[in-house]
């Protein structure tokens, strides 16, 4: 990805809670293998937030990222992701954004507007779409 097809969101001052409780979720990832921790927190479509966190398996194929944690937990309670937002620590040296399978969990629930937001320890964010980040995804039929 370009750094052109992310927008800096320096102005995104609604989602801070949202942000916030990415960070928060993090200190929660079961990491023993990767040593990367992430989490995550969707906001609903009734303003709620809901949050996961990333689950590791010495069994690779059963690891479960914080995303797709967080978007299941959020079609259980009956409700729908206007906006994910993760947070972790940069990879080589940009902020790390949802995965390909992530993506595509949030463009079925969602669809393609939903915001997309990554934030750093240091509470440096950014945000896109899940249509830009994915743009040509599978779709519903």
């Amino acid at each position: 990805m370009r750094s052109a097809d992310v927008r800096t969101a320096t102005a995104v001052t609604d989602h801070a809670a949202l942000l916030a409780a990415a960070q928060r979720a993090r200190q929660n990832a079961y990491a023993p293998y990767s040593r990367f921790r992430m989490g995550a927190a969707v906001l609903t479509d009734t303003n709620a937030i809901v949050t996961g966190a990333l689950v590791e398996n010495v069994s690779l194929g059963l690891a479960m990222c914080a995303e797709r944690v967080a978007l299941f937990t959020t079609v259980a309670a009956g409700e729908r992701p206007t906006a994910v937002a993760v947070a972790s620590a940069r990879t080589n040296g940009v902020l790390t954004f949802p995965c390909g399978a992530c993506l595509q969990v949030a463009l079925e629930l969602g669809g393609s507007g939903v915001q997309v937001l990554a934030v750093d320890p240091d509470g440096h964010f950014e945000a896109a779409t899940v249509g830009e980040l994915l743009p040509r995804g599978p779709h519903k039929i």
